[in-house]
């Protein structure tokens, strides 16, 4: 039996803190401690290192943790900063009197940077911020760990898409790449991307490969709702609660009961409404407008919008600890401009489906559905696809049967040489693995280098990523 001098604090050799190393269908793993009060963080990490070949054991606590680390071994703990109980600080602070060289990494939002960085002082091997970027979590892992960086991330590859959804380009591929590594975590996401890119239907392939699939996907669009209203649609009303209120209704949070609740347009949500949605995405628990009665749902919470909620959050009109409740994980769908390769195969789907599958497209139409920047994104292309399903008079879609805008796109020259293009794509590349370098593949530290946002170095990453550069270090 394994004793402490203080209550809490683990004692035992130094030679037993590091895990022996197990082994898992004839390949090396290693066993992960993953310590967060955040049910839906500790959940996307545990199946994600679960599906890479890690064993891992999650506990809720600081205190747990502690616990585990006096009889059990471990090659790696991986901390969230801010926690009830004692903080993932105090609990690094006493595994490294007994441990000296138990790898530890801090998983913490952007305020606590500084905390994190402090803590490094204090023997924390590195730290990530929130939202996890998975390809980083991995290769910190990996390095803690000492298993071969080289070994690509592991996805289920029986994954079916739905047959609506088209993704060709490296960009949109990526995004589900993604999505198929964290649907079957039972964590929060967060959809980024300008209006009418599909977020709605990224959420709906969450939903499918999700172990909840059996159960209601709930939509729900927070801006299309008056503020009055919204309160009742989210979680309910008594008979009698308010003038009008002529029986009772139940809520789409109490409906998603089970299964999931798709809630779009989040940044346009009042405060006073933040406050409610900040404590069902804690505990589940809400209560009916006019009842005191406490109910508990276990929907799982997957929000979108097309603002930037940091800069929300900055101006104060986004509540920080909502962000980062909500912001488990981040999926940023790109504009269909920054994925061209996707734009025939929508606009091909689109037609079919418009005028049964006896249109075509002249070479014509192909250029000025490819030369065009799509502002509306996929919702546009969309839109323009029924209209000239509705004007073409043959089998053939002309340029004739575009609206206006898109026609325009024909004559349009490209405003760079391809091959002067090619060059400046080129530098970028290499200025971007040059930060990423200097800043020891530390993305938060890499984008604030470059002047850009992280999830825009995110994005580029995957996209060099899947053109065949090495993004990893080696």
């Amino acid at each position: 039996m394994l004793h402490s001098d203080r209550p809490g604090q683990v004692s035992r050799p130094l030679e037993h803190a590091v895990a022996t190393e197990t082994k898992r269908n004839g390949t090396r793993t290693a066993r992960i401690l993953i310590v967060d009060d955040d049910a839906g963080q500790r959940s996307l990490l545990d199946s994600f290192l679960t599906s890479q070949g890690f064993e891992t054991v999650p506990v809720s606590s600081g205190e747990e943790a502690l616990i585990k680390l006096q009889s059990e071994h471990f090659q790696m703990m991986i901390s969230d900063v801010r926690m009830s109980g004692i903080s993932g600080l105090e609990t690094l602070r006493r595994a490294r009197q007994a441990s000296a060289v138990l790898p530890v990494l801090l998983v913490t939002a952007y305020a606590d940077i500084r905390e994190a960085v402090d803590a490094m002082r204090d023997g924390a091997l590195n730290y990530l911020a929130k939202p996890i970027d998975l390809d980083e979590l991995l290769v910190t892992v990996r390095q803690a760990t000492g298993l071969s960086l080289k070994t690509p991330l592991k996805f289920n590859a029986d994954r079916q898409l739905p047959p609506h959804v088209i993704a060709v380009s490296p960009g949109m591929r990526a995004v589900l790449h993604d999505a198929s590594l964290i649907a079957p975590s039972e964590s929060r996401v967060t959809i980024t991307g300008e209006s009418g890119v599909g977020k709605e239907i990224l959420a709906e392939v969450i939903h499918a490969w999700s172990a909840r699939n059996n159960g209601p996907l709930v939509k729900m669009n927070c801006a299309a709702i008056p503020e009055p209203l919204l309160e009742s649609e989210l979680f309910g009303h008594e008979k009698g609660a308010f003038t009008g209120a002529v029986a009772q209704r139940i809520g789409r949070f109490e409906q998603a009961n089970g299964g999931t609740i798709f809630l779009d347009e989040i940044g346009d949500m009042a405060p006073s409404l933040q406050a409610k949605l900040l404590r069902i995405t804690q505990d589940g628990l809400f209560n009916r407008i006019g009842s005191n009665k406490e109910l508990h749902t276990n929907a799982r919470v997957v929000a979108a919008t097309n603002r930037n909620l940091e800069e929300e959050v900055q101006k104060g009109r986004f509540r920080e600890d909502l962000f980062y409740r909500l912001n488990v994980v981040e999926l940023h769908v790109p504009p269909l401009r920054e994925r061209k390769e996707d734009i025939l195969p929508l606009a091909s789907t689109f037609i079919t489906e418009f005028s049964k599958g006896k249109a075509r497209f002249s070479s014509a139409v192909v250029d000025c559905l490819t030369r065009y920047t799509w502002p509306g994104n996929v919702r546009e292309l969309r839109n323009a696809m029924e209209r000239a399903s509705l004007l073409s008079l043959g089998e053939v879609i002309l340029p004739d049967h575009l609206p206006a805008r898109i026609r325009a796109a024909e004559a349009t020259k490209p405003m760079v040489d391809p091959g002067e293009a090619e060059q400046l794509g080129e530098i970028e590349r290499q200025a971007i693995f040059q930060a990423l370098s200097n800043h020891n593949y530390n993305r938060t530290e890499t984008a604030k280098a470059l002047g850009i946002s992280r999830r825009a170095l995110i994005y580029k990453l995957q996209r060099f990523r899947e053109m065949g550069f090495q993004v990893d270090p080696s």
